[in-house]
C-alpha cells in the first residue's frame, strides 16, 4: 500500500495514541480526532493533522481507523449525518479496532458495502505495552481482499495478525480472548494472594511458575504490577467490564453457560463499585487484598 494514502485515526487514548504514532513514523499522512483534543496534541506535535469534526476527517481520508471505548461510541462515530459512513469517500476502507459487538460490526460492514466502502473489524489484544511496542495481536473480520489490502498497516501495529473470517469474526474472536483473560485473571490473583499469605516470596514464586504449565501473559506481565500495587491502566477496568458484558450477551444468544466469565464479571463490577473503574485490570488484586471478594464468592456456593 502506497504511503501517500491518508489515514484518519479516531481515538487517541492509551492504545490509540501509540498505534497512530507507528503509522506516522512509517510515513503515512495521519489525521486525528479525539473527543478530548488535548489527548491528540502529542500526535499533532509529531506531524499529524487535527480535525475538529469526524465528518471532515472521514471525507479527507482513504482509510479510517477507529479505536474508542464502548459500542455506543462506535455507533456515534459511524452513524448519523456527521458520522464516518455518511462522509467517507467511495472506495475508502474503514477499520474499527474497538472491542465492540459482533452484530454491530456486521451492520457497519453491511451499510458500508451499500456505499461502495469496505469495513473491517479488527479488535486488538496486548494492552498499553503491546500498543507501544507494536506487538499487538490483531483479530480481523473482513473479506480476504480487504484484509490483504490493509495488511501492511496492521503489520505496523502488531506482530500477530490473523484474518478470522468475514465481518464480525474479529469481534467474536476478541470475545474468546476476553473470556480467557477473565477467568485467568482470577487465577493469577488467587495464586499471588496465596503465595503472599503462605509466607512465600511472591516474586520468587513467579520465577518458578511463569515458565511452566501455569504460564500466561497475565501472570508474567500483570502479576508483578499487582504485587507492587501498580494498578495504573494498561486496560481500564470499566472497559473490561464492557467487554465481559458483550461476551455474556453473545454467549446467552448461543445458549452457552459460562460460569467462570460470570463470576469474573461480578467481581469486576464489585471493584468498580469500590471506585476503581479507572484502574487497570490487574487492579482486581486489590479486591483480594481487601477481602471484599469473600462475600461475593460465598454466594456462588448456595
Amino acid at each position: 500500500m502506497a504511503s501517500q494514502n491518508t489515514i484518519g485515526f479516531i481515538g487517541t487514548g492509551v492504545m490509540g495514541s501509540s498505534m497512530a504514532g507507528h503509522l506516522l513514523r512509517a510515513g503515512y499522512p495521519v489525521q486525528v480526532y479525539n473527543r478530548t483534543k488535548e489527548k491528540a496534541m502529542p500526535l499533532v506535535d509529531q506531524g499529524a493533522t487535527w480535525q475538529a469534526r469526524i465528518g471532515d476527517l472521514a471525507a479527507q481520508s482513504d482509510i479510517v481507523i477507529t479505536i474508542v471505548g464502548f459500542p455506543q461510541d462506535v455507533e456515534a462515530i459511524y452513524f448519523g449525518n456527521d458520522g464516518v459512513l455518511a462522509n467517507a469517500r467511495s472506495g475508502a476502507t474503514l477499520i474499527d479496532m474497538t472491542t465492540s459487538r459482533p452484530d454491530l460490526a456486521t451492520e457497519i460492514a453491511r451499510q458500508a458495502s451499500e456505499k461502495g466502502i469496505e469495513a473491517l473489524d479488527a479488535p486488538v489484544s496486548g494492552g498499553d505495552v503491546g500498543a507501544r511496542e507494536a506487538r499487538l495481536s490483531i483479530m480481523v473480520g473482513a473479506t480476504e481482499s480487504a484484509f490483504n489490502r490493509v495488511r501492511p498497516i496492521f503489520d505496523l501495529m502488531g506482530t500477530n495478525v490473523v484474518r478470522q473470517g468475514p465481518p464480525g469474526a474479529g469481534q467474536h474472536t476478541k470475545v474468546c480472548n476476553q473470556i480467557a483473560i477473565a477467568a485467568g485473571m482470577l487465577s493469577v490473583c488467587e495464586s499471588m494472594i496465596y503465595a503472599r499469605e503462605s509466607g512465600l516470596d511472591p516474586y520468587s514464586v513467579l520465577k518458578s511458575i511463569e515458565s511452566g504449565a501455569a504460564g500466561s501473559w497475565s501472570l508474567s506481565n500483570l502479576a508483578p504490577r499487582m504485587l507492587k500495587g501498580d494498578f495504573a491502566p494498561g486496560f481500564y477496568v470499566k472497559h473490561f467490564i464492557k467487554d465481559m458484558g458483550i461476551a455474556i450477551d453473545s454467549a446467552r444468544r448461543m445458549g452457552l453457560e459460562l460460569p467462570g466469565l460470570n463470576l469474573a464479571e461480578k467481581l469486576y463490577q464489585r471493584l468498580a463499585a469500590a471506585g476503581k473503574e479507572n484502574n487497570g485490570t490487574q487492579g482486581l488484586f486489590w479486591l483480594y487484598e481487601q477481602g471484599l471478594q469473600k462475600s461475593e464468592t460465598s454466594t456462588q456456593t448456595h
